[in-house]
């Protein structure tokens, strides 16, 4: 890696854990320069402000996580082969940044345009063409092990949406299962639990 993308990496690292522990609204760009150990200068260089900055975190840490799960639901792999799969990547990935998902919600929520343009840069289509192609292929896929008595009739939105809030919502609602489950240590045994029965769950409710 170059010194130039050693200094941009770096920074956005800093920037990643700033914006996730005190929001984009609350971390400061002289802090993300101290935690990148980069001078302020410097990370106006690379980023000419804080909203720059802002949509360049956002859109990695959404490409590292959404582009392998798309890519998996899109793919040929069997139905019960992509749910263990898309389980196993939003484990691993939001077990070690358990706060991803409150900062993501956060930004699509105050900053929308965002999204789409990730979404757009991520594929080279428009979102809703993205949208399309995902849903064509689960649809079939749901369609032939409905034949085959399998499974039963579910539209291929529902089934995502489901899949990927049974994935997501623990850590996005971490502080109250944390205090619920008696503690920070307790909510990481209860993910790996879960990383070990919520697929099995998951496939077990589409059966017939």
């Amino acid at each position: 890696m170059s010194v130039d993308l050693d200094n941009r990496e770096r920074i956005l690292d800093a920037a990643k854990g700033a914006f996730m522990d005190r929001g984009t609204s609350g971390a400061r760009m002289q802090e993300i320069a101290d935690a990148a150990g980069v001078n302020k200068a410097l990370l106006h260089y690379y980023f000419q402000n804080k909203d720059t900055l802002a949509r360049a975190v956002f859109h990695r840490e959404l490409r590292n996580l959404v582009q392998p799960v798309l890519q998996t639901l899109a793919s040929g792999l069997p139905l019960e082969e992509k749910v263990r799969t898309v389980v196993g990547l939003y484990s691993e990935k939001l077990s070690s940044f358990p706060q991803m998902p409150g900062y993501v919600l956060a930004e699509m929520h105050f900053h929308p345009e965002r999204l789409e343009e990730f979404v757009t840069s991520l594929t080279d289509v428009a979102p809703e063409v993205m949208g399309r192609n995902v849903f064509e292929t689960l649809g079939r896929q749901i369609d032939a092990a409905v034949a085959e008595g399998r499974m039963r009739p579910l539209p291929p939105r529902q089934f995502m949406v489901n899949l990927m809030s049974l994935c997501v919502f623990p850590f996005a609602a971490r502080p109250l299962l944390a205090l619920v489950a008696g503690g920070a240590e307790e909510f990481d045994t209860m993910i790996a639990e879960r990383r070990d029965s919520l697929a099995d769950f998951f496939l077990g409710a589409l059966r017939p």
